[in-house]
């Protein structure tokens, strides 16, 4: 038999159903797996209309081009772990399968949360309000839709960052041209880092309850 989950279902202080550490969970341990049906974005488009929803709610990570793994349809109790901005949790996708893995110590009782960081695109302002955050972390930002990007700041004139010269270059890859890539809920990112298939990374959020924009 798989080994039981360490947690358990109750309604949540965040949003609807919550999942609940049972006992102790020790950082970076792998929680739980999320699963579901794979489908593509055609057919993720299909069942999912965000501008027909009264609430935006889905089921969705996407964790390739055109793959995304649907757990309204054979999936599990991970699609319970709500969002927050300050969250105890993370998910890692390894060899395209999506992982709920803790990053920091968890004490029984306590709620687990992953921050969904979904991708933002045109028209920001009303994304917010439709993709409203309640998670009521010190660091909540209002919105489930992912930090947004400080402007580089321009290096002053008449001075050289020495420091970044010294020792030597390390590699950490080339950037494919891939086109648009489903992100999170749906949005496109172009470009993506080559890696090895077997290398671990952060999934592209466009899953669990309330998790895919079209």
């Amino acid at each position: 038999m798989p080994p039981s989950t360490p947690f358990e279902l109750r309604p949540s202080p965040i949003a609807g159903t919550g999942a609940f550490a049972t006992r102790r969970i020790r950082s970076g341990e792998r929680i739980i797996e999320y699963t579901g049906e794979r489908i593509d974005d055609d057919e993720a488009t299909r069942r999912y209309d965000d501008e027909a929803m009264e609430t935006h709610h889905t089921f969705l990570f996407s964790v390739g081009d055109d793959v995304n793994i649907d757990a309204r349809v054979g999936g599990n109790d991970s699609r319970f772990i709500n969002h927050s901005c300050g969250p105890n949790c993370e998910a890692i996708e390894d060899d395209g399968r999506i992982f709920i893995c803790a990053t920091r110590a968890i004490a029984p009782g306590e709620e687990l949360t992953y921050d969904y960081q979904y991708a933002r695109g045109e028209g920001d302002e009303l994304e917010e309000d439709r993709y409203p955050c309640h998670c009521g972390a010190p660091t909540c930002r209002g919105t489930i839709l992912a930090p947004r990007k400080e402007p580089k700041r321009r290096p002053r004139s008449g001075k050289t960052n020495t420091k970044a010269t010294r020792g030597k270059a390390k590699s950490v890859g080339s950037t494919v041209p891939t086109g648009t890539t489903p992100g999170a809920n749906g949005k496109t990112r172009s470009g993506e880092t080559a890696r090895p298939k077997k290398t671990k990374r952060r999934p592209k959020t466009t899953g669990r309850a309330a998790l895919r924009q079209r």
